[in-house]
């Protein structure tokens, strides 16, 4: 049995991750970590970290980036896996991770379902092919996302840009400037709306025609069950850093 800790716990990914480790035969969830704990667990609460007095086989983090790296510490010291599903980060912190996967195996991904990595690989096959049209990804989720452009959406762009060799730019906001659009330009456009899971859409804008590809998540469970595939994954592996691929 894998026992699990989940960083982020009171927080809505949270609490739909302890909810399906508490269902699943080969897990135990052996404690939860939060800012605060609202009395409403089956299971240990810590909200501070020098507290946790159990150590659990891997930590699954659906947090923010400060959070993250609270954990961070802790895992390192105990020789503990850790999934980060968790995003926003700065490029200064993406590179700490990368450090501490040095020491610790570290499975992050920007988003842990299977078929949004499917579009990412769809995506790296088609952007060459349609090299000479204008590029443009939409993201939309619910009005309490705190971070935006949203993880996947860059973590798609990045993908398009590294198989057209890195020769593109992404472009967040067009308000200020008065040009018109560079051909080497990924756009990026983010709404924010009530309780939209999340919702991804790439457009190849031709000339004469649009090929559109897009991805829906209807619920939270898709990236929580993906989330658990990846600590059970990672829960026999060397320190480094895994991703979705490695899957």
């Amino acid at each position: 049995m894998l026992e699990v800790l989940v960083n982020g716990c009171n927080g809505k990914m949270g609490q739909v991750v302890c909810d399906l480790v508490e269902k699943d035969e080969d897990l135990v969830l052996k404690c939860g970590f939060d800012k605060e704990n609202t009395g409403e667990f089956a299971f240990p609460v810590y909200t501070n970290i020098n507290e946790i007095t159990e150590k659990p086989d891997v930590i699954i983090d659906f947090s923010v980036p400060v959070a993250t790296f609270n954990i961070l510490k802790y895992a390192k010291e105990n020789k503990v896996p850790i999934v980060i599903a968790t995003t926003g980060f700065s490029e200064e912190e993406e590179n700490l991770i990368k450090k501490y996967s040095n020491e610790i195996p570290i499975f992050k991904s920007a988003n842990m379902s299977y078929d949004i990595n499917i579009m990412k690989r769809v995506l790296t096959y088609l952007a060459p092919i349609l090299k000479n049209t204008d590029i443009e990804i939409t993201e939309v989720h619910h009005n309490r996302k705190i971070d935006s452009p949203s993880g996947t959406a860059q973590m798609l762009a990045d993908a398009i840009n590294l198989s057209l060799g890195n020769t593109y730019h992404c472009e967040y906001d067009r308000h200020s400037k008065r040009q018109k659009r560079d051909k080497k330009e990924i756009g990026i456009s983010s709404i924010r709306g009530g309780n939209i899971v999340g919702e991804h859409t790439v457009q190849f804008f031709g000339e004469f025609e649009t090929f559109e590809i897009k991805h829906t998540s209807y619920s939270r469970n898709v990236f929580a069950e993906g989330a658990i595939n990846a600590a059970k994954f990672l829960s026999n592996k060397n320190p480094g850093l895994y991703n979705m691929d490695d899957i």
